[in-house]
């Protein structure tokens, strides 16, 4: 349906004003099409119009890229803009209602994009509509929108002009000569205009080019208009101009383009220049007629876009290596590359010759620095040998005095652009390379130096500035820094733990004060990296593009993670804390126990038990599906570890007034009355922990936390040597929506849609929730997501996918050792492996090659070449 605009409340007067100018169906106007066509350039559209709206038609006084000479006015987009009386921009027509019927949208010429200005001679009176307009979706930038009101207001200009000329010619009181004139030449005109001769003597200027050129009139009549050019034109000018009068070709007049006119104090001036001639009669000498629209505005807009480009190629620098640093940072401290990757990432990113990064340790009571990674400054067989012990963190800097001393001793911000007048500078030995700048920061954590950084000879002066813009990098390496010394202390604590096991209590306590510790260490640097990415988000001055954005929210996501993660480390201070994250949703239990029971079957036969599932009573409930699944899989996997060779483990459900009971029970030795009090205690394995059985005593605890936090409840019931039953309550949910029938082909059976299975290895959550994403968009391609090469090999042995995309590092076996063992199994060394990796490095991509990858995609992911890939691959395949 194709809306109309409503009547303007003064159409009459309104269509009196535009009689008045007497251009409807007249012949095209130089001076219109020029404008039009500078509309065009300006914006970057491929069509441009000056539309007048008559009664019952919208007619193009000037057109560019339309073949349209006029329009019913019911289908005129302009005639929403006569209607409202102000500008109108529509960015996508087949999605405003107004429009989307329209048949210049539905048919030719197929517009999508509108923006239009109106056009008067008096205030309120719209005659017309100056409009860019465009085949694809698009909007204006302020700038943009800022430039389109100045043609506009030049369009108006022309229409005044117009006007008065109608006026001239019906009084009759100015001579053919002192019209032309008169047509070009007036004065308020939104641009500068410039009569002169045919020797190029300047005979009238208007006060607009006066003032935007810095000129009084008397210092430019009769002067030669080469004066208001720059040097490489001016010398030519005069002979330019005689070889068209001669009758050559013309180089600038009756054609816009852009050139630099000179200002009266030396500086060029950014103008448009349109050059018309006027020949009164064949017997006078023509002359010429300039017109200089000043785009020192647009010319900034550019630069600024310019410069606001930079920043943010530098700020998708820096995002890039927090990313790396936040979502790889375990297998970069696995390989001990972390505190390389940040060394030489700080060094890339700030154009420095020389880097540092170091942690501040206590020696003899004094602060010392430990440096983890350096730049290599050796020049001789010695201080190469001194670089190395400086790196292995056998040497630790002490020097509270020198210039790095002065950062990690006394934590300033140590900053110099002359380190050669430096006095803060101390003696460097003979062979020492040349420092000429510097920069020390010093790192901090809830006001104590925990390390310190150092860059010099830096390509440009380092400032201030720098050091506030680097400063998500100094939170990353404070919250690092914590993390490595949090690890360290962990791994001591849990092999003191594991030596004094018998003493549960103190044990515990040992450990709740530490995870206590470790929380609280981790939180506070986590808030200024999680800090830092908001404002980066929201950074109203220079706003990112969409994909930073994403980088950004990435950032923020994986920080949220790296938090989740801890906890999940923390699962004892979890517990005490009573609080798990949760996301509750209408659950169908009977996929839950299937699910689960999939995932456990390989476990269930290794240990020769049958896994017995009744689902029929299964009924909805609602819950968090993540953690409800967790729940089932520890409960069946406790059944199965503690059942005996040839038993079974039964799961049922039932519902019981308003919440259903799911149940899960072995034929296991079962637990004694006395010890069924203990079952959920933390740490407690009721004696298991001097059998064969591995575990750590916490995942009942946690399993009973979850349940409760669910609103719901567990219990147990137990007969020695007959096993135990398991049980949990969940409240009910309303009944799971039918799923819609399959279509029916007119043959009367339902039409079948072969999918091509892709498997994802990935033990990261955010990046299979991308790739999720990713596929829900997808037709014919079903993601199956597994977090370890040795599950998803299991899963491609059963049933071979399409593809396969395969995460390096990976917990137990890598994505190496995995592909290399799908490439000899039968069953799947024809499926096609695909690499997503957060390894870049030219030897790693070999390795990956040499093993049997088929592609090898970096992260973050380019989605069009993975679309590309499936499509290939997976045809490939079949």
């Amino acid at each position: 349906m194709n809306h109309k605009a409503p009547l303007p409340a003064n159409e009459l007067h309104r269509l009196d004003s535009l009689h008045q100018l007497h251009l409807l169906d007249t012949p095209p106007d130089p001076e219109f099409e020029q404008l039009v066509e500078l509309a065009c350039l300006c914006l970057d559209t491929p069509m441009a119009v000056v539309s007048l709206l008559d009664e019952k038609r919208q007619w193009f006084r000037a057109r560019r890229g339309l073949a349209l000479q006029e329009t019913p006015r019911d289908i005129a987009f302009c005639n929403w803009v006569v209607s409202g009386g102000t500008a109108l921009t529509v960015t996508d027509a087949t999605r405003d209602v107004r429009f989307a019927g329209n048949p210049l949208v539905t048919g030719e010429p197929g517009l999508r994009f509108y923006a239009g200005v109106p056009l008067y001679l008096e205030e309120g009176l719209v005659v017309g509509v100056l409009a860019v307009l465009d085949t694809r979706p698009r909007e204006l930038s302020v700038n943009e929108q800022h430039q389109l009101e100045l043609l506009a207001g030049q369009a108006r200009a022309l229409l005044r002009l117009s006007w008065k000329r109608q006026r001239l010619q019906q009084q009759g009181q100015l001579s053919a000569s002192r019209l032309a004139r008169y047509q070009a030449v007036i004065q308020g005109a939104a641009a500068g205009i410039v009569r002169i001769d045919g020797s190029g003597r300047i005979q009238e200027i208007n006060d607009y080019a006066l003032s935007m050129l810095g000129y009084q009139r008397h210092e430019l009549l009769g002067q030669n208009v080469s004066r208001l050019m720059p040097a490489q034109w001016a010398e030519h000018h005069g002979q330019y101009l005689r070889h068209y009068i001669d009758g050559g070709e013309a180089r600038v007049i009756g054609k816009g383009r852009k050139v630099a006119a000179l200002h009266r104090n030396g500086h060029q001036v950014p103008v448009h220049l349109a050059v018309g001639e006027s020949r009164p009669d064949e017997h006078n000498e023509p002359e010429f007629i300039g017109i200089l629209t000043d785009l020192s505005e647009m010319q900034q807009a550019e630069l600024r876009e310019q410069q606001s480009a930079l920043l943010l190629e530098r700020q998708q620098r820096l995002l890039s290596v927090l990313h790396k640093g936040l979502t790889d940072y375990h297998a970069l401290m696995s390989g001990n590359r972390l505190w390389a990757f940040l060394q030489e990432a700080l060094r890339d990113l700030t154009g420095s010759e020389y880097s540092l990064i170091g942690e501040v340790l206590t020696a003899e009571n004094a602060p010392a620095l430990k440096v983890h990674a350096i730049t290599d400054l050796s020049w001789s067989e010695e201080s190469r040998q001194l670089m190395l012990k400086l790196q292995a963190g056998e040497i630790l800097l002490t020097n509270p005095h020198s210039m790095l001393g002065q950062v990690f001793a006394g934590g300033k911000t140590v900053l110099s652009n002359r380190m050669n007048d430096d006095e803060r500078r101390g003696g460097f030995p003979p062979g020492h390379p040349p420092l000429h700048n510097y920069l020390g920061v010093p790192i901090f954590n809830e006001g104590e130096v925990i390390g310190m950084f150092a860059i010099a000879n830096g390509r440009a002066d380092y400032s201030r500035e720098l050091v506030a813009w680097l400063e998500p990098f100094t939170s990353t390496c404070a919250l690092l820094i914590n993390l490595y010394r949090q690890l360290n202390e962990r791994e001591a604590v849990t092999e003191q733990l594991r030596q004094a096991r018998d003493e549960a209590e103190r044990a515990s306590r040992a450990k709740t004060e530490f995870l206590s510790s470790m929380s609280h260490e981790l939180r506070t640097p986590l808030n200024a990296i999680m800090g830092f990415a908001q404002l980066l988000q929201n950074n109203r001055r220079a706003p990112l593009a969409e994909r930073q954005l994403r980088q950004v929210e990435q950032i923020y996501k994986s920080g949220n993670h790296l938090l989740k993660l801890i906890n999940e480390v923390l699962d004892l201070a979890r517990i005490e804390a009573g609080r798990i994250d949760m996301s509750f949703e209408p659950i169908d239990m009977a996929d839950v126990v299937r699910e689960v029971c999939d995932i456990l079957s390989p476990v269930a036969r290794q240990h020769h038990v049958q896994l017995l599932a009744q689902t029929a009573r299964c009924g909805t409930v609602t819950a968090d599906y993540t953690r409800l699944k967790q729940v089932l899989i520890n409960l069946i996997s406790n059944a199965i570890k503690y059942n005996r060779p040839q038993g079974q483990v039964h799961i049922g459900c039932h519902a019981e007034q308003q919440q259903l009971r799911i149940s899960v029970r072995d034929t296991g030795p079962g637990i004694a009355a006395d010890k069924l009090d203990q079952l959920f205690q933390p740490f407690n394995r009721l004696g298991a922990e001097n059998g064969v059985i591995e575990g750590t005593g916490v995942g009942l605890a946690l399993t009973k936390s979850i349940i409760e936090q669910m609103q719901g409840k567990i219990g147990v019931n137990s007969v020695p040597g007959q096993g135990c039953e398991f049980w949990f309550c969940l409240p009910l949910a309303g009944p799971a929506q039918p799923k819609p029938a399959a279509a029916v082909l007119p043959g009367g059976e339902a039409a079948a849609t072969t999918l091509r299975r892709v498997l994802y290895v990935e033990d990261n959550p955010a990046n299979q929730r991308l790739l999720c994403d990713f596929f829900e968009d997808l037709d014919g391609f079903e993601l199956v997501c597994v977090h370890s090469a040795e599950l998803a090999f299991e899963m491609a042995c059963a049933s071979p996918p399409d593809l396969i995309l395969m995460d390096i590092h990976l917990p137990g076996m890598n994505g190496i050792d995995a592909t290399r063992l799908l490439g000899r199994h039968p069953r799947t060394r024809a499926v096609p492996v695909v690499a997503l990796s957060a390894n870049a490095m030219p030897a790693q991509v070999r390795q990956a090659n040499q093993a049997g990858f088929r592609e090898y995609l970096t992260k973050p992911v380019d989605m069009t070449r993975l679309l590309t890939l499936l499509t290939e691959l997976t045809g490939e395949h079949s």
